[in-house]
């Protein structure tokens, strides 16, 4: 069989056009998963730096809780919690009783957050510990919290943490799920 002289054009250049799609596509993907890999690190330290505040907290007496609120947590937190639970700006502004750009102002000139804001997170990260002591992972914790629950009306239960009283319901449901109730 005789294949016409285009044809054999054609397929040559099909093949070069397919090589170099292939060698962009390889080069584009390993910097697309760098550029993720990059992305993703400071995400991944946010995280780590908020569980591990989470879980520091049963560790102290009340006392020591209180003097902590006083004097101040870092803004830094913030923006791990932020990050942790992928907020939006509006959610922080109400969990932390402060506007988004006050929260990032402390946290650029590196100043500690006043005692209510400071409370509420204490509060958020204690309630999201014994979350992570019920799912047995920081990935269930998160996502328990993030998602509305009918047992809580409905609400997320980070938003409830807003206030005590929110938490408290936020506590008493995981409470039933650690000893084998339905929430």
């Amino acid at each position: 069989m005789v294949v016409p002289s285009w044809v054999t054009i054609a397929y040559s250049q099909l093949t070069a056009y397919f090589v170099h799609l292939k060698v962009f596509l390889m080069v584009t993907s390993a910097a697309s998963v760098e550029s993720t890999k990059k992305q993703n690190e400071p995400r991944s330290d946010g995280v780590q730096a908020f569980w591990r505040f989470s879980s520091n907290r049963d560790t102290l007496k009340d006392s020591e809780r209180i003097k902590q609120i006083k004097e101040g947590f870092s803004a830094e937190l913030v923006h791990a919690f932020r990050v942790t639970f992928a907020l939006q700006e509006r959610s922080i502004e109400i969990l932390m009783n402060a506007s988004t750009s006050t929260l990032e102002r402390r946290r650029r000139e590196h100043k500690k957050l006043d005692s209510v804001a400071s409370e509420r997170l204490d509060r958020i990260a204690a309630v999201c510990g014994l979350a992570e002591e019920v799912f047995e992972s920081q990935e269930g914790a998160a996502q328990w919290m993030s998602k509305p629950n009918k047992a809580l009306g409905e609400n997320a239960p980070i938003m409830l943490c807003e206030t005590e009283i929110g938490a408290k319901q936020v506590r008493r449901v995981l409470q039933a799920l650690e000893w084998g109730g339905v929430a």
